[in-house]
């Protein structure tokens, strides 16, 4: 899989960045619905709120990531958030998920940011070998508390 080539996603990626979002979002047991998906990701994009990342086999997207900008009150610098990492299935355990958190690592630190953080699901240990594999490092020092503002 050393053809994979990683690029910055724009608007005009909005029809591959799609199905990949709703399965990403299908893992975490949320329905289907690229027209939400659409709506949501062309306000991100546009609006300049995330930074997202196709990894392509050829002509084919099999993955991506998005980060969300930030600041840390404490360093008074930049964070960033990255919410989302899908890999296609015929392409997991191949690198490709360490090819996209490479270049949101590379974005984050052309950016001056001191951290980038990411939550994933307990049982996604898959996913947590491969964070740790990168250098990633689970938190320990501090809770993470979520107030829902919708049911």
């Amino acid at each position: 899989m050393n053809r994979i080539q990683i690029r910055r996603a724009d608007i005009h990626d909005l029809g591959l960045i799609m199905p990949l979002f709703d399965l990403y979002r299908q893992f975490y047991e949320q329905a289907s619905d690229l027209v939400s998906a659409k709506s949501f990701l062309q306000q991100r994009i546009r609006q300049n709120e995330s930074v997202i990342f196709l990894a392509f086999d050829g002509a084919d997207a099999v993955g991506f990531t998005q980060l969300y900008p930030g600041f840390s009150s404490v360093s008074m610098a930049r964070t960033f958030l990255l919410n989302d990492l899908l890999v296609v299935s015929s392409h997991r355990r191949h690198g490709v998920g360490s090819l996209l958190l490479e270049a949101a690592v590379a974005h984050a630190q052309s950016q001056q940011a001191v951290r980038i953080s990411l939550t994933t699901n307990v049982a996604n240990a898959t996913a947590q070998a491969v964070y740790e594999a990168q250098g990633w490092a689970r938190e320990k020092a501090f809770f993470t508390y979520n107030f829902p503002l919708t049911s």
